[in-house]
């Protein structure tokens, strides 16, 4: 695809030096890029927002919302006001993916109108590289949009490329859902009648972050629910009232 036609959104938060450590390492490979980025931070040190500050194609927004999806939906709104065709929604922390698999994701997928997810997908040489209880949760999240979306892809890893005409669509949700509204997404391109495709590779776990305790697998479940509740909202919310 045309890296013109691409804008990206994210979300930051610091909340500690091993975290902005990580973060700078992987910011700084997604910045070499040149693709305009819209980053909504969650409240890190005035070091770290001067650091994201410092990069020409870093756009860093204020808002005074928390949260995951509040974060998230501000990065997408100001991706959206750019007039960007398509927006890749990504978390900060995929070094690896920045590195490598992102040039080849923009490189070789191809879209047009009808073009309305294209995420990055696990192989299950990859998916097999992640704790073994992360497997299960997003397993059981990839099966539950396999069967209201019906493409059977691998839809937990995180980046993915969304068509801008779907954005009106994150102001039906009246609660936050968290996670939930990846899932959320794509089913809303789902219904109207977009195209849901994969661009699968070998995406392994990164060693920093294949933790398996207790703390970790209850945030698991938590973005389990969030991920249910999503998808169960799509469902439902009436596509017309988007644009009123």
């Amino acid at each position: 695809m045309n890296k013109n036609d691409l804008s990206i959104a994210t979300i930051t938060w610091a909340r500690d030096e091993d975290e902005e450590k990580l973060l700078r390492q992987s910011l700084r490979q997604l910045a070499k890029l040149e693709l305009t980025v819209f980053i909504t931070d969650g409240g890190s040190n005035t070091g770290f927002l001067e650091f994201l500050k410092s990069f020409s194609n870093f756009n860093l927004l204020e808002t005074k919302a928390k949260g995951v999806w509040a974060q998230v939906k501000n990065s997408l709104s100001e991706a959206h006001r750019s007039g960007s065709p398509f927006i890749l929604y990504t978390e900060p922390d995929k070094q690896n993916f920045f590195e490598k698999g992102l040039p080849r994701m923009v490189d070789e997928v191809m879209v047009n109108e009808r073009s309305g997810i294209i995420t990055a997908s696990r192989s299950a040489v990859g998916f097999a590289t992640f704790p073994a209880f992360q497997q299960m949760a997003e397993t059981t999240i990839n099966n539950c949009c396999v069967e209201i979306i019906s493409s059977a892809i691998d839809y937990t890893y995180g980046p993915f490329i969304l068509n801008r005409q779907l954005v009106p669509y994150l102001n039906l949700v009246q609660e936050d859902i968290g996670w939930g509204w990846r899932p959320y997404t794509f089913n809303i391109a789902n219904r109207l009648g977009y195209k849901i495709e994969a661009f699968t590779n070998d995406f392994s776990c990164p060693l920093t972050q294949q933790k398996d305790n207790q703390a970790e697998r209850i945030y698991r479940m938590r973005q389990l629910a969030q991920n249910i509740q999503g998808l169960v909202l799509s469902t439902t919310v009436e596509l017309n009232s988007a644009h009123r």
